[in-house]
């Protein structure tokens, strides 16, 4: 087994995984409803028409791993999946590059509290890791026809422990 220290998720660090989902001054920012309201324009990629496939709108609501030991990966080839937590909370993004899975390729990325993420088609990400408490995560992805789901477990000596993340 090996260990992996998170590292800050930024735009630039999380492109070739997708993109991060925050109000920033990187992005498009337009006035809208008077003044009232800074719309942060167009932050994600959502791609999930392949095979007659459309976007759907869920909750998720997830427990922190203890410890975080990361033993299996998923990725959805049909389309992407983005994440935004509902309470502010941090979390981690434990992702590997699309293509056949290699396990000395994970990254793992600590979300800051107003940070979201957006996988891209075919990335392999763990499933959700909230840090603090039970969280609710706001989900985009696809729902339709076709197989959207592989998932691979890791031998014993290619899992991985998260450490310093909290």
């Amino acid at each position: 087994m090996r260990e992996l220290f998170p590292e800050p998720l930024t735009a630039e660090a999380f492109a070739p995984f997708g993109e991060v989902i925050e109000a920033s001054d990187r992005v498009e920012q337009i006035a809208i409803n008077y003044g009232y309201t800074t719309r942060f324009n167009d932050l994600a990629q959502i791609d999930v028409a392949d095979a007659g496939g459309h976007a759907i709108v869920s909750l998720f609501r997830a427990r922190p791993l203890d410890p975080p030991l990361l033993k299996t990966f998923e990725r959805h080839p049909l389309g992407s999946q983005s994440f935004t937590p509902l309470q502010g909370r941090p979390f981690l993004a434990a992702v590997a590059p699309a293509g056949e899975f290699d396990p000395a390729a994970i990254r793992v990325f600590r979300a800051a509290p107003g940070q979201g993420v957006n996988y891209r088609k075919g990335v392999w990400h763990h499933f959700l890791l909230p840090l603090e408490a039970e969280s609710d995560f706001l989900v985009i992805d696809r729902a339709g026809p076709g197989s959207n789901l592989d998932e691979v477990e890791l031998d014993a000596r290619d899992q991985v422990l998260v450490v310093g993340g909290g």
